[in-house]
């Protein structure tokens, strides 16, 4: 048996966000009905607090909460009224990308554009209503790092959880706010024997090599639904899908398994319109380059790969098996 049942989005975990998503000026671009009213919402801003989270547990397109975030403030930039504009990032994350070399370049992007950065954050509902989210984070709250602006709806109220003093619930208005479900394996996985038991999120337990179940090896299972320690990207499965493919067959012929998976994921980024960082790493979270030069740099060639080359080899090679 192969699984591969991709991954759930948990709407209902974020109390509150089903109920506001698509109005209220909250969107997500992880529901196909919402994303328009992102680019609504982004293009109508006159200037105040813009929110943009990311949470706390593994996610598929690892880069997309921070992507959109970053095109957002470009598109601030050329009208004139970035400098209106109060940009706060609450991430589950500690950092903003896993891997030394290109976090260096997100960090300079983030300074660009003045954005306010909440690690260890998670955010535990959206109030539509009121327009505030609310999260939670380990930091001590006189040590939050909010930086408070008189621009438009910069308010914050801040209070210690009962149950934990070392975790405060913070309370940040928002004036636009693009928002990220949590996300798990599919239900009928985390409910089956195929689940790593110490997942809390029911991944299937496989070696995250062979990508073969590490209790039932008649099963295999790749891409998003996998406990493989990888990013949950459509670059990832490509890699996985021909190792599955080999260690299946030597497994019906009786032979041993040994191709192996790296870990291998790639997450295009863009910086701005126009430009582009290709982030590619692997297990050890070190780049694994493709193109002769500095992919940790945004660039005009990769924006192109990504807007043109890519959509073209998805739907003509990769879906196809030929790339």
């Amino acid at each position: 048996m192969v699984v591969c049942s991709g991954i759930q989005l948990d709407w209902i975990k974020i109390k509150g966000f089903k109920e506001t998503l698509g109005k209220n000026n909250v969107s997500s671009n992880y529901s196909f009905d919402t994303a328009p009213y992102t680019w609504e919402l982004i293009k109508n801003f006159k200037g105040g607090t813009a929110v943009f989270t990311n949470p706390a547990t593994p996610i598929k397109c690892g880069g997309a909460p921070h992507k959109i975030m970053y095109l957002a403030c470009d598109y601030w930039r050329k009208k004139g009224i970035l400098d209106k504009c109060d940009v706060h990032y609450i991430s589950g994350a500690s950092v903003i990308f896993g891997v030394p070399e290109y976090a260096a370049t997100l960090k300079k992007i983030v300074d660009k554009y003045k954005i306010k950065v909440h690690f260890g954050a998670n955010v535990t509902a959206i109030n539509g209503e009121a327009k505030s989210v609310t999260f939670e984070t380990r930091e001590h709250h006189d040590h939050v790092r909010l930086r408070f602006s008189s621009i438009g709806a910069s308010c914050y109220g801040i209070t210690e959880d009962e149950k934990d003093d070392t975790i405060s619930n913070v309370t940040l208005n928002y004036d636009i706010c693009h928002a990220v479900p949590p996300q798990s394996a599919p239900d009928f996985i985390k409910e089956s024997p195929l689940r790593d038991q110490a997942n809390p999120l029911g991944y299937v337990e496989i070696n995250k090599n062979t990508m073969q179940h590490s209790r039932f090896p008649n099963v295999f299972a790749l891409g998003d639904c996998t406990n493989a320690p990888c990013s949950k990207t459509g670059a990832a499965i490509r890699k996985q899908a021909p190792v599955v493919v080999e260690n299946l067959l030597s497994l019906i012929n009786h032979n041993p398994i040994t191709a192996e998976y790296d870990g291998y994921s790639a997450c295009p980024i863009p910086t701005q319109y126009g430009k582009l960082m290709l982030a590619e790493f692997d297990y050890t979270n070190k780049p694994k380059m493709t193109f002769p030069f500095d992919q940790a740099k945004p660039r005009w060639s990769m924006w192109i790969l990504k807007t043109k080359v890519l959509p073209w080899l998805y739907w003509n090679k990769i879906l196809k098996g030929t790339a």
